[in-house]
């Protein structure tokens, strides 16, 4: 059964773009999970990206700093590794305890799950803000990852998830 057949009736609810954001549906939670379970993880990464570049949520560092407090040592590496790709040591020196990830990144190592549970929530949002602003791609690269840890990216609140969830509705109409 395509997905869409799965959730394409849940979906409509979130059609009503900046409204629906406004105000998340109760279950949207459960929606997103039911979303989640069935369509495709690129298509759930551009749900991702549009909250992360929506006005109506907090800046993208503040997002990524909150999933960084929720994640895994695991998590917490694999997301510090992508934003590492993005920034150069000198970026990094101006960052509250940025000086040991330089170091990291001059010796051109990967960050382990015991290296990032080091790290802060604060320096990753001023990492990712960093990472942003040298390559904005960095939003879609981020997304990905997420899309395959989609139990996390419920802490996101549900105004993100409203935005999400009404990507993916309009990318199934395109």
């Amino acid at each position: 059964m395509p997905w869409m057949d799965q959730v394409g009736n849940l979906l409509k609810q979130y059609t009503g773009g900046a409204a629906a954001a406004a105000a998340p549906a109760q279950d949207v939670n459960a929606h997103f999970d039911q979303v989640a379970a069935a369509a495709p993880a690129g298509t759930l990464a551009a749900g991702l990206a549009a909250a992360f570049h929506s006005d109506q949520t907090p800046a993208f560092g503040n997002m990524l700093s909150g999933l960084f407090a929720n994640s895994t040592g695991e998590q917490k590496a694999g997301l510090l590794n992508q934003l590492m790709a993005n920034v150069t040591p000198a970026m990094l020196s101006s960052i509250a305890g940025g000086g040991a990830l330089a170091g990291l990144l001059k010796s051109g190592g990967q960050i382990t799950p015991e290296q990032a549970q080091q790290v802060s929530p604060e320096a990753v949002q001023q990492i990712a803000a960093q990472a942003k602003a040298a390559n904005p791609s960095i939003v879609d690269s981020v997304s990905n990852f997420y899309a395959q840890h989609t139990t996390l990216c419920k802490t996101l609140g549900g105004a993100a998830l409203s935005i999400c969830l009404a990507k993916v509705a309009q990318h199934t109409n395109a």
